[in-house]
């Protein structure tokens, strides 16, 4: 249903809470968001995580499957999503990825997953039959796939439209058989592909798979539960965005005994009370009492040399956050929290001038080359590294693991 397409693509289920999926889909009835997250359908008082959650999921595409929302493909093809953000474009190629490729690390990753998240993902999976979400991945920039992209779309998109965030979502159906077979012959020569967002979803698809497969006696290797639905971009298409900390006490110090304490590891200017934005690797912005200060680490405190150690969030962790705020569990401590850089460095000050926060640090943006060298290097980021932006649409096409 091409004309219907900006009504029912949703953002993913992970980027908004029940309350928010439930506003976002209220007065509309196509709205995705009935079926990656199909809990805003039910009670309140229902567990995200209950039968009953997975079941409507099931019963929601179901409906939009035999009302014509959703169409099945006479043949298997290859699609061009794109995705406009700021005046850049990018190209993503829409393909399924082998559960395989993930088991052996061909598929290479980059963030540790939680179980509970990726069993939540796994159970949408099994009751489904289906991978309702594209996982987003990139891959080494081959000049031939780009030129192939290219060429195709010069004709019409099957889907073009611009979301509330002013974003452009643009889709295309890559029909030629001898392209199609090119494009996975060129794939199929790449080293490897890489998890840029979406580790539990990618997990959780290629566990189901992996299940399958041990419960097939007659299992061949051919069955679409091998495969699980991916865009994959060129990596030199793609920007990661900052990703910000505010923390909630300065561990007791005051303002003068933390810059002290910075002292020994950083370069340091009072920048005044207009945003300061990171100059690149190494150096840092903090937002405290309303003023900006300008931090540049001191040579001899990173390791440029090891591909985790020249991070600016490791050095943030071990020259601030661990040893001055005792902040040492990213993971699980209540006095940290992560600001997408989406939001703008306004929001850090936003959150410090409120008083629900005491301060803030903004860092420069990681590269796709250090999450490459660190995804090659069997290495794993430290938690809340990487934003992607724009996000996927999910509902523009869905993959079934049903031969």
């Amino acid at each position: 249903m091409p004309e219907k397409s900006r009504l029912i693509a949703s953002r993913p289920y992970d980027v908004l809470n029940r309350q928010e999926a439930k506003e976002e889909a209220a007065d509309n009835p196509l709205s995705y968001l009935r079926v990656v997250k199909p809990e805003i359908d039910l009670p309140d008082d229902m567990d995200e995580h209950a039968p009953e959650v997975y079941e409507k999921g099931k019963e929601n595409f179901e409906k939009m499957f035999a009302e014509g929302t959703f169409v099945q493909d006479d043949q298997e093809y290859l699609y061009i999503y794109a995705q406009t953000m700021n005046g850049r474009r990018q190209y993503g190629l829409v393909a399924c990825a082998a559960v395989q490729d993930y088991m052996d690390n061909v598929i290479k990753k980059h963030e540790l997953t939680r179980p509970d998240k990726e069993e939540d993902r796994m159970n949408h999976v099994r009751v489904s039959n289906l991978n309702y979400e594209p996982v987003f991945f990139s891959y080494p920039a081959v000049k031939e796939i780009d030129t192939i992209v290219a060429e195709a779309v010069k004709q019409a998109p099957e889907y073009d439209f611009t979301t509330e965030d002013e974003i452009g979502h643009h889709f295309w159906v890559l029909r030629d058989r001898a392209k199609i077979d090119r494009v996975v012959e060129l794939f199929a020569k790449l080293p490897s592909t890489y998890v840029a967002d979406g580790h539990h979803r990618t997990a959780a698809a290629a566990l189901v798979g992996n299940e399958r497969k041990k419960n097939n006696p007659n299992h061949t290797g051919n069955e679409e539960y091998n495969y699980f639905l991916a865009v994959h971009f060129p990596d030199n298409q793609l920007a990661i965005i900052d990703y910000n900390r505010v923390v909630k006490d300065l561990n007791g110090l005051s303002v003068a005994q933390l810059i002290g304490k910075l002292k020994g590891g950083f370069d340091i200017q009072e920048k005044g009370t207009e945003i300061c934005k990171p100059t690149g690797l190494h150096n840092f912005s903090m937002y405290v009492e309303g003023k900006w200060y300008s931090l540049t680490a001191k040579k001899g405190t990173y390791n440029d040399e090891d591909p985790i150690a020249t991070l600016d969030v490791t050095i943030l962790t071990e020259q601030i956050l661990s040893p001055i705020l005792g902040i040492k569990d990213l993971r699980r401590d209540k006095r940290i929290e992560f600001v997408g850089g989406i939001r703008g460095l306004g929001e850090l000050v936003k959150r410090v001038d409120s008083g629900e926060m005491k301060a803030a640090f903004a860092l420069h943006p990681v590269s796709m080359k250090q999450l490459i060298d660190i995804a090659d290097s069997g290495n794993i980021m430290p938690p809340k590294t990487t934003w992607f932006e724009p996000k996927l649409r999910s509902g523009l096409v869905v993959h079934s693991l049903l031969d």
